[in-house]
């Protein structure tokens, strides 16, 4: 039987590595998307992502089953990443149990691949709050209900970002000639 995702957590919390690699192979690849359209390069993107690992590892005891995992792993990456992107120097370094292989898996050859097209350009000039409901809803394939708590607002906000955000898009890439 397989153990659901707040099981596998409960056992990270206990200090097992290999729950931890589990959670990175079932999360990691859309928690990099996430990330990599937070932070705009893959490198900070990374990084990042080690820290929001790194956290997960440190944190795992409280949780508390209040929303999904996934919803609180995407959290936890959303701290990490303000925390970096602000100037927040990373967390101490430490010896964190063994990862995944780091090699990109296919979600994230195909956010590579976007970049310099004309979507990626429009979605990279609008405002965080926009870009980060787009990365989070088609970058990540989070529910609204997820979207909306791993921001702390309410769905109908998460709604609104969501239309203000793609009719933007649609109006950047009007200009531009971009079928839409």
């Amino acid at each position: 039987m397989m153990e659901s995702d707040a099981e596998v957590l409960g056992r990270v919390a206990r200090g097992d590595g290999g729950a931890l690699t589990r959670l990175y192979q079932a999360h990691g690849g859309r928690l990099f998307g996430y990330l990599l359209r937070l932070a705009g390069d893959r490198m900070t993107a990374e990084e990042i992502l080690q820290d929001t690992m790194l956290a997960v590892w440190r944190s795992a005891g409280s949780y508390q089953g209040g929303s999904t995992v996934t919803t609180w792993l995407f959290g936890v990456a959303r701290r990490q990443a303000y925390n970096r992107l602000r100037g927040a120097p990373p967390p101490a370094p430490s010896e964190p149990p063994e990862r995944a292989d780091p090699a990109p898996g296919p979600d994230e050859l195909a956010i590579a691949a976007a970049g310099g097209t004309p979507v990626a350009d429009a979605i990279a000039r609008l405002p965080d709050h926009h870009r980060e409901v787009i990365a989070l809803v088609f970058v990540a394939g989070l529910p609204l209900a997820e979207v909306s708590a791993v921001l702390g607002v309410p769905v109908g906000t998460v709604k609104s970002r969501l239309h203000h955000a793609r009719a933007a898009l649609a109006r950047t890439l009007a200009t531009q000639g971009v079928p839409e």
